[in-house]
């Protein structure tokens, strides 16, 4: 059983604070075996992670959290950009024809860009796994539904602790029963539902702080687009 962070956030993320080597130091100080940096539609800090993971003893899995044209999807195995602002099925499809699996994120809250304010649940169902443990929980009723969606669809989860500064990595950890320590064999046993959750909520005042800093500089990446 390998313990694995699937959601956390390096600077090169808009809203995302650490590079790279704190990530990885963090994932080593906390005992995992493997790691996937997703930033927001960026892939650069991934792929030097999958390249500077074995220093560490670690595992990288490449990916990035896409924003698709109906909420976040994480990209998982893949190792090139895939597009952003395109409908949720053409962004599973493109990711699984880049090699990687779809696994969605903090579904059920819309104020995070959850898919299911956009699309219904009959749709959400043909992505790969759905993250049932987010740590940046406010109350975790979003939690809660996710899990219980999943159950009652029979779909893969996955926990992850969406991680913006590296001292929260690994606050959900998706425990993962892989024959070995590999990407393949890591994403193949997800998508089995080869997989149980432990995760610790993200402090509030930490929750708090990264979504003003979110929120700022969202507003002044948009306003750069007019300048």
């Amino acid at each position: 059983m390998f313990h694995v962070e699937l959601h956390a956030h390096s600077a090169l993320s808009y809203d995302g604070r650490d590079p790279v080597d704190a990530l990885l130091e963090q994932a080593r100080a906390v005992g995992l075996d493997a790691l996937a940096v997703t930033d927001h539609d960026e892939i650069d800090a991934s792929l030097n992670a999958v390249d500077r993971a074995p220093e560490y003893g670690l595992l990288a899995i490449p990916g990035l959290e896409v924003s698709s044209r109906d909420g976040h999807v994480l990209a998982l195995g893949v190792e090139e950009l895939i597009p952003s602002d395109r409908p949720f099925r053409d962004t599973v499809d493109r990711i699984r024809d880049s090699g990687g699996i779809a696994v969605v994120p903090h579904p059920f809250q819309e104020s995070r860009n959850g898919v299911l304010a956009n699309i219904s649940k009959r749709t959400l169902t043909i992505a790969d796994a759905i993250e049932v443990y987010n740590s940046r929980l406010v109350t975790g009723y979003s939690n809660r539904q996710a899990k219980r969606f999943a159950r009652k669809e029979d779909m893969p989860m996955v926990a992850g602790s969406d991680a913006h500064i590296s001292s929260m990595v690994g606050r959900a950890i998706t425990h993962v029963d892989a024959a070995q320590l590999t990407v393949t064999d890591i994403l193949e046993a997800i998508t089995d539902g080869r997989t149980t959750i432990k995760g610790r909520r993200t402090p509030w005042h930490i929750s708090f702080r990264q979504a003003a800093s979110s929120a700022k500089r969202r507003v002044k990446a948009r306003l750069g687009r007019y300048l």
